[in-house]
C-alpha cells in the first residue's frame, strides 16, 4: 500500500503545475487585453507579444512545468544559475517519448565580457548587449563555440547554427548621463551599437530592450523606447524587436509598441528565499 509520505511528491507536482497554470492563464489573458487596446500602428499586424517568463531563483523543474503549459520562451539574468539549469531542463525533456523540444533562452541581466563564452552555450537572444566590448566578445564566444563543436569539442548550443539575436539594452532615464552603462546604453550610443552588431559575424541584430526608471510614468518611458526602436528600424529594418514590460507594468509596455514582455513573479509567484 503507497503511504501518504510517499504520495507527497506527486500531489505536489500536481498543485504546482495547477498554480502555474493558472498565473499564466491570468498573464496571458493581460497581454490580450492590452493587445486589444493598441492603436493599429503599434499592433504589428495583430501578432500579439511573446511572453518571455523569468525563471531567476526558481527550479529546473518549474521550467519543464512550464515548456508542458505551452511557454515556449524563458528568461535568465544570472549566468552562474542560467547555464546548469539550462542543462538539467535539456536532460529532463530529452528522456521523453515523444520528446518535448527545449524552450528558447533569453538572457535578460548585465552580461559580464569574460561570461559571454558561457552565455553562447545555450541563450539564443542577449537582451542586455549596452556596449561595444560586449559586443565584441559575444562574437568571439560565438565564433570559438562553433570551431569546438565542427572539432566534436562542445555540444552544440542554439548559436552553433544560427546568430546570436542581440538586442540593445536603452537606459530611459532622462537623467542619465553617455557613457554610463548602468541601466543601458545611452540612447545617444544606440546607432553605434547597432552598427557594431550588424557587423559582427555571428550577431544578429534583433532590435532593443529597457527597463521603466522607477522614477516618472512606464508609459512615458517605453514611448521613448518606441522612437528609438523607429529610428534604429529606418536603418535596419529587421530590427524591430521592442523588449519592455515586467509584471508591474506589462500594459503600459504593450500599449507603447512591445514585442516581448519579461513577467516573473506574476508567473511563478514570490522568489524563493535565497541563502
Amino acid at each position: 500500500m503507497t503511504s501518504a509520505d510517499d504520495q507527497q511528491p506527486g500531489q505536489d507536482n500536481v498543485a504546482r503545475t495547477a498554480e502555474l497554470a493558472q498565473r499564466l492563464s491570468s498573464v496571458r489573458q493581460r497581454i490580450l487585453a492590452a493587445s486589444e487596446q493598441r492603436s493599429e500602428h503599434r499592433a504589428h499586424g495583430g501578432e500579439l507579444p511573446s511572453l518571455i517568463v523569468v525563471t531567476k531563483f526558481f527550479p529546473a523543474q518549474d521550467v519543464v512545468r512550464l515548456r508542458d503549459l505551452g511557454v515556449r520562451a524563458v528568461g535568465e539574468n544570472k549566468d552562474q544559475e542560467a547555464l546548469p539549469k539550462a542543462r538539467e531542463v535539456a536532460e529532463s525533456l530529452a528522456g521523453r517519448q515523444p520528446g518535448t523540444s527545449e524552450p528558447v533562452w533569453h538572457f535578460i541581466g548585465q552580461l559580464q565580457s569574460n561570461k559571454a563564452k558561457r552565455v553562447v552555450r545555450y541563450a539564443s537572444w542577449v537582451h542586455s548587449v549596452d556596449r561595444e566590448s560586449l559586443v565584441g566578445a559575444l562574437g568571439k564566444a560565438v565564433a570559438n563555440h562553433r570551431a569546438a563543436v565542427a572539432d566534436g569539442d562542445a555540444t552544440a548550443g542554439p548559436c552553433a547554427t544560427a546568430d546570436l539575436k542581440c538586442c540593445i539594452q536603452v537606459n530611459l532615464d532622462l537623467s542619465a548621463e553617455a557613457g554610463t552603462q548602468r541601466g543601458g546604453a545611452h540612447p545617444s550610443q544606440v546607432a553605434e551599437l547597432a552598427r557594431q552588431i550588424h557587423q559582427t559575424d555571428g550577431l544578429e541584430l534583433a532590435g532593443v530592450m529597457a527597463v521603466a526608471p522607477q522614477d516618472g510614468e512606464p508609459r512615458d518611458a517605453f514611448e521613448r523606447l518606441w522612437s528609438i526602436s523607429q529610428h534604429l528600424q529606418g536603418q535596419y529594418p529587421g530590427a524591430g524587436a521592442i523588449s519592455a514590460g515586467m509584471s508591474g507594468d506589462l500594459e503600459a509596455a504593450v500599449a507603447a509598441g512591445a514585442t516581448h514582455v519579461r513577467i516573473g513573479s506574476d508567473v511563478l509567484g514570490p522568489r524563493p528565499t535565497v541563502r
